[in-house]
């Protein structure tokens, strides 16, 4: 689930931003690079969470092999920081996510299919002067687990299916109550009888699901507890989540200074990876402790794409 604030630009964060990165190239405005792999390093941006950091060591770590130079800018905090700095040019590309991006970062309702929300974010990034490349199988979108005895008791397969329950208590962060992709949906389309119960942290969420003090629990669908035995994700069978594809959002400078190359290194990556294969990178990383750089070099190489 990819939960920030809508966009509000402003001077502060523009000045937070260009005191955060460092990007050379005061030169590069003045004589705008050739389509090559020269010039000033392409600096490549992620969120600050796991998924995100890993979707940036993948596409870096790609364009690199490539001989792409490359500046790192991991971590950011949210899409207040990273939008103006997109339009700026002081962070140059970020692997956003579809669905997210038009409903949080532009507070815009969101197409139900990939193609349809593509094309949206595609017009609603153009005026700024971002673009975007292809967008990947792979999501990470808000999914919907719960006890798996309960789901066998009960005979729980999708959402609506909690109707077979007297009072739905879902646990979520605070924002979860008000947005429809999460407890509002609940209420308003599926029409539940439910209540929402605020439990800010992801853990304590899980441990509140585990001893039953709750129904269901919103996760991330690369989380590893998506196909856990103990647990069943429940299908969202009126869709009150959107598409939440993976997709490279670039400065259109440095798409036009880089080229059909690059556009196809990016695209190749986006292609190769899907749901399952980025659950289990996160898996590596939160569970199993390894980097985030490691792992995507390690499926890079896999996929034959280093």
């Amino acid at each position: 689930m990819r939960w920030t604030r809508n966009v509000r630009v402003g001077a502060v964060l523009a000045a937070a931003i260009l005191g955060m990165t460092a990007c050379g190239g005061g030169d590069d405005a003045a004589a705008p690079a050739a389509q090559s792999k020269g010039g000033a390093p392409i600096v490549v941006a992620s969120f600050n969470f796991t998924d995100s950091v890993i979707l940036a060591e993948l596409y870096a770590n790609a364009l690199e092999a490539k001989g792409y130079p490359i500046t790192r800018k991991l971590n950011v905090a949210s899409r207040e920081l990273i939008y103006p700095a997109l339009k700026s040019g002081e962070l140059q590309f970020i692997p956003e996510y579809q669905g997210a991006a038009i409903t949080t970062g532009y507070g815009k309702e969101a197409p139900k299919d990939a193609a349809g929300e593509h094309e949206q974010l595609k017009k609603l990034f153009e005026p700024d002067g971002i673009g975007l490349l292809d967008y990947s199988p792979a999501e990470n979108k808000n999914t919907y687990i719960v006890k798996a005895d309960l789901a066998k008791e009960k005979g729980l397969a999708k959402i609506s299916d909690l109707s077979k329950i007297d009072n739905v208590v879902v646990a979520g962060a605070p924002e979860c109550a008000e947005r429809l992709p999460c407890f509002k949906g609940f209420t308003d389309v599926y029409k539940l009888k439910a209540t929402f119960q605020t439990v800010q942290e992801a853990g304590p969420r899980v441990e509140q699901l585990r001893s039953g003090k709750v129904t269901v629990i919103p996760v991330d669908s690369v989380s590893p507890l998506v196909g856990d035995p103990q647990f069943v994700a429940l299908e969202d069978d009126l869709a009150i989540v959107p598409t939440e594809n993976v997709v490279p959002a670039v400065n259109k400078k440095v798409l036009d200074e880089r080229g059909a190359d690059f556009a196809a290194a990016v695209n190749a990556v986006s292609k190769a990876l899907d749901t399952v294969q980025l659950r289990e990178l996160n898996k590596r990383v939160d569970s199993d402790g390894e980097k985030p750089a490691d792992v995507a070099k390690d499926w890079l190489k896999e996929k034959s794409l280093i």
